[in-house]
């Protein structure tokens, strides 16, 4: 392409690329910090991050009602999502430690410490977890009064909590008591509270009518004979789960756990069982997961080089740092194809396969992803041997220099909201044939490990 063609080259046409699978060139990379979307996306709203916790970046996101809640590696931020395009902070948290993944339920936010802290508080400072007295787990906070939330509960986990997820009761349980799965990782002889082994999970048992009676229920080892361990190329070796996602009201579960893919049967919600599990050599790290709405399929993520890393780049190709489609039959993982976003990233931009959410599209497979730095993508699955990206909203490198990037891009009520390390709160809209259905669904709570279905 001559360097007059390059200079013609607009953000719709490089947009029209993309969505044609083909990726655009480095010289198409956009300016520093300048918004770029497909013809189908709308950037609704930016909302910095609140002062309190400016300074430390956005993680993971959850719904309910009319609020968002944000978590970050400070605390967490309430907003009211009542008028999205006038989205506004309503109070913040200021609670620090790593990453604050969080979940809601009733008047009640919980969110995942994988921090050593030499207390629980949240005055805490770090501590390393060589100190036996050194705490990390989970916090419980009520958050019924929106603008004043109150911390109410800690949990110890072993290892802390670097994810975790909500899984309802069943029958009865289920209006008496909440799970969670905290799934955390990298154990050390030198941890007091996380010597390896470390094959688990840690299971907490929720009363609703008395949360501060919250407790560890149960440990069940994932790995019994141990995971995958040696294959080449891996980030670390298993020795845990980084996430777990449960659908519920189908009583299954799947578990991206470092080396592995598993999936589990939770019909005994304090031992769930691995009914199925593979490993993949262009995984270096399974990261999360998201079933279809059928559950027939499974899409697992791939985090290579950790987030860190520029791995959106035609070195590193289309099958690594991507997701991974596995269709769910007789109870295994059938691979069908991978999906990786088709635009080139600068060699400045950490870029890789992070968290997303289903759209609530009557029969089709659609999701909407976050890439770091890479935006958020929002793709076909529903021929799982041929995905295709139907719209993208992205930001060029960051102008200081440093990474950053969209942490969790999820679909709630009509709108798409993506957590930015740096930039705050996006709010975005998709407006395409294949997605317009989706704005008639509605849900009052949406924690996206906590699958539920659309469509019955």
């Amino acid at each position: 392409m001559s360097r007059k063609r390059r200079a013609l080259v607009t953000a719709a046409a490089v947009a029209a690329l993309a969505l044609a699978g083909m990726p655009a060139l480095a010289a198409d990379i956009p300016p520093p910090d300048t918004v770029v979307t497909s013809p189908n996306v709308t950037h609704v709203a930016n909302i910095p991050k609140p002062a309190p916790i400016a300074a430390t970046i956005n993680t993971d996101l959850a719904f309910q009602g009319n609020y968002a809640y944000v978590g970050n590696y400070g605390g967490f931020s309430i907003y009211d999502i009542s008028n999205p395009r006038k989205t506004k902070v309503v109070s913040s948290v200021v609670c620090p430690g790593a990453q604050m993944d969080v979940s809601v339920y009733g008047n009640l936010l919980f969110s995942a410490v994988d921090s050593s802290r030499n207390n629980d508080s949240c005055a805490s400072v770090s501590q390393s977890a060589t100190v036996k007295e050194s705490w990390e787990g989970v916090r419980i906070f009520d958050i019924s009064d929106k603008a004043n939330p109150r911390y109410i509960k800690s949990v110890e986990t072993n290892c802390g909590s670097h994810t975790l997820t909500l899984v309802p009761g069943k029958g009865r349980d289920r209006h008496r008591n909440v799970y969670l799965y905290v799934s955390s990782y990298s154990p050390s002889a030198t941890f007091p509270d996380c010597p390896p082994p470390h094959d688990k999970i840690s299971i907490i048992k929720v009363p609703l009518a008395n949360p501060t009676a919250a407790a560890v229920a149960a440990t069940p080892v994932v790995f019994p004979d141990g995971g995958n361990e040696t294959q080449p190329g891996l980030l670390v070796p298993t020795s845990g789960c980084h996430d777990i996602t449960v659908y519920a009201e189908k009583d299954i579960a799947a578990g991206a756990c470092m080396g592995d893919g598993v999936l589990f049967d939770i019909r005994d919600r304090l031992n769930p069982k691995v009914t199925a599990r593979t490993t993949d050599l262009n995984f270096a790290f399974w990261h999360s997961a998201t079933f279809s709405n059928n559950a027939r399929k499974v899409v697992f993520t791939d985090e290579l080089g950790g987030g860190g890393a520029a791995t959106c780049n035609e070195a590193i190709g289309p099958n690594r740092g991507a997701d991974a489609i596995y269709d769910i039959r007789n109870g295994q993982l059938v691979f069908r194809s991978y999906f990786k976003i088709p635009r080139f990233q600068a060699d400045t931009e950490n870029c890789v396969a992070h968290n997303g959410s289903l759209i609530p599209v009557k029969g089709r497979d659609i999701m909407v992803q976050a890439w770091y730095m890479g935006g958020l993508s929002i793709w076909d699955f529903t021929d799982s041997s041929r995905p295709r990206e139907i719209g993208y909203f992205e930001r060029g490198p960051r102008a200081a220099g440093d990474g950053g990037g969209i942490w969790s891009a999820y679909y709630y009520n009509g709108y798409i909201y993506g957590a930015d390390f740096h930039e705050g709160l996006d709010v975005v809209k998709i407006s395409d044939r294949l997605t317009d259905s989706a704005r008639h669904v509605r849900t009052d709570r949406l924690n996206v490990q906590t699958q539920e279905s659309y469509h019955r």
